[in-house]
């Protein structure tokens, strides 16, 4: 199996048997994320304690890639620091764009399958909505309340 498609039935995976596509009760955080030109959302839950990430999952709807990123994103974040996530949303940003090394990218373990995303610009911003609204929700107030407001930035082109 060469590596593409190993990557390809990690995508499969991950979007066709979510392991945290589910609603949660007594987050800590929600925020809802969108690509309005797409139609890629989710609803991100987290649980933290003390800084903590101790639990996290997510309802929504889109493409594969979408819901597949996400999925991948809560395997890596649960159980570490929000300093430590936020560390990784750097390096799976700059994954995305080019300017992440290949050792940091290994930090990303599964989520490192959507490095070729990087050349298809359509696809961009399906694989970075849940590490968006990640990044947004937890450098936002803490008062959840004002977070529904969403994630959203201008999505061209994204077929579902």
């Amino acid at each position: 199996m060469d590596t593409k498609e190993l990557y390809r039935e990690i995508l499969n995976d991950h979007n066709i048997n979510p392991a945290h596509k589910v609603p949660m009760e007594g987050a800590t955080l929600e925020l809802k994320g969108v690509n309005p030109s797409c139609g890629d959302n989710i609803v991100l839950y987290l649980k933290t304690q003390d800084g903590i990430i101790t639990d996290g999952s997510y309802t929504g709807s889109g493409c594969a890639i979408s819901q597949a990123s996400v999925d991948m994103m809560l395997d890596l974040l649960i159980g570490k620091s929000i300093e430590d996530g936020l560390k990784l949303y750097e390096i799976f940003t700059g994954m995305i764009h080019g300017t992440s090394t290949p050792e940091q990218i290994e930090e990303l373990d599964e989520a490192a399958s959507l490095a070729d995303i990087s050349h298809m610009p359509s696809r961009v911003k399906c694989a970075e909505l849940g590490w968006r609204t990640f990044h947004e929700m937890v450098t936002s107030p803490s008062d959840t309340s004002s977070l529904q407001k969403g994630a959203s930035l201008k999505h061209d082109n994204c077929p579902l």
